[in-house]
């Protein structure tokens, strides 16, 4: 969800006053996407880099999610949208937790699920795996590992249920990955688009939808 600073900036605001755009933003494409049938929607809220970014964004950032993450599973719940974190959770204020652990238990029940990626890195997952594993004692034991599949390894990253991921989408004319779902992304197609994140609206969403269906996905088939 890029481009809220620069969205803020264009407009003589506060880089913290585009976040706050962004979450009505975010609230608006959540909707849209339980009403046009979407089962499972990803958004990077906070990357495991974005603690680098001045005190001051990241506080307001923190104080964002701990007050919009129990609004959304009070707004999203009536149209049956379950909320789930992934990512760590080191750092995280307690105030943060308990509002993310209250958001997650109002919503477990509902079909749709909207997984927000807060203090969440690719890279990290799959280190993360990995010492799961190894505290299980998957990688005691040499016989194991010889026959240890990709659905395997898959049970141990953040939220094992998200099924590989068919479309995502970067605003703001960014061309990169920057460390998001690297293990669930290995055959997702991208839409690229100008549009700032504050500006993503219904019909930006559509037209992505739509730019996916024209694609011809083989996924190494023919």
């Amino acid at each position: 969800m890029d481009g809220n600073g620069r969205w803020a900036k264009m407009r003589g605001l506060s880089r913290t006053a585009g976040h706050t755009k962004g979450v009505e933003t975010l609230r608006t494409i959540a909707k849209k996407c339980y009403d046009i049938g979407v089962k499972n929607l990803i958004v990077y809220a906070f990357s495991t880099e974005n603690w680098n970014r001045p005190k001051l964004e990241v506080d307001h950032l923190m104080k964002l999610l701990s007050k919009h993450i129990v609004n959304f599973a009070e707004e999203l719940g009536d149209r049956k949208v379950r909320i789930k974190t992934i990512g760590t959770r080191d750092g995280l204020s307690p105030q943060l937790i308990a509002a993310i652990d209250k958001a997650e238990q109002a919503t477990k029940n509902n079909p749709m699920t909207l997984y927000i990626a807060l203090n969440y890195g690719g890279r990290r997952e799959i280190v993360d795996a990995v010492k799961k594993m190894s505290h299980d004692g998957a990688l005691n034991n040499l016989d194991k590992i010889d026959q240890l599949t990709e659905d395997d390894f898959a049970h141990y990253l953040y939220a094992s249920e998200i099924p590989n991921v068919d479309l995502i989408i970067r605003t703001s004319g960014e061309e990169r990955i920057s460390n998001f779902l690297l293990w669930q992304s290995a055959y997702s197609e991208y839409v690229f688009t100008d549009t700032l994140w504050p500006d993503f609206d219904e019909t930006c969403l559509i037209n992505a939808f739509e730019e996916y269906t024209t694609r011809n996905i083989r996924k190494g088939g023919v």
